[in-house]
């Protein structure tokens, strides 16, 4: 008889992970924690060059340019982490009646394919950033050379590609135990 949970529970705690997930995850998580602060400088500088704006016509310059280079990686820097700890969206209603086995090897599919589009997304990121280097691509205002913004993007793409393929990883091995362990 095979044992079905009512919640299909097939969550993974990160204290579950092996010293490889141990390491990756507290890599994500430097580098979501740089993200955050990235973005806390962000609104500083924007409150900066709003009230220097309204009140001695003097904005910071290049400000708009800077928002959007530094947001770009910020916003790569925590995709990885948040796989990590299972904070990605999921659709769970089909899934509330199946085992944990299943659920487990649905996550893994889910992780191999959120690890493909990170290998993916970092390979494009990276070709963008030595095409965009190569024609000499600065930005308008502050001359600043655009590559360098695109190419700050990769590590937070690279840890997302490793995050996927390590949860796919952990969700099959578990999706094994669950099976070893239901009774015929």
């Amino acid at each position: 008889m095979q044992e079905t949970t009512l919640s299909g529970d097939a969550s993974v705690s990160p204290h579950a992970f092996s010293p490889y997930g141990r390491w990756l995850f507290a890599a994500c998580r430097w580098l979501a924690l740089l993200g955050g602060a990235v973005f806390l400088l962000l609104v500083a500088m924007s409150m900066v060059s709003i009230v220097g704006r309204k009140l001695f016509s003097a904005p910071v310059p290049g400000d708009v340019e800077i928002l959007q280079m530094a947001a770009a990686f910020a916003s790569a820097s925590f995709f990885a982490y948040c796989h990590l700890n299972g904070g990605d969206v999921k659709v769970d209603f089909f899934t509330a009646r199946a085992s944990a086995k299943t659920v487990h090897r649905l996550d893994a599919l889910g992780s191999g394919l959120v690890g493909l589009f990170g290998s993916v997304v970092t390979w494009r990121a990276l070709e963008g950033a030595l095409s965009i280097r190569t024609a000499g691509e600065t930005s308008m205002i502050l001359g600043w050379p655009l590559w360098m913004a695109q190419i700050l993007m990769v590590p937070g793409f690279v840890l997302l590609a490793l995050a996927g393929f390590y949860m796919a990883a952990l969700h099959l091995r578990r999706s094994a135990v669950a099976t070893a362990g239901v009774s015929a």
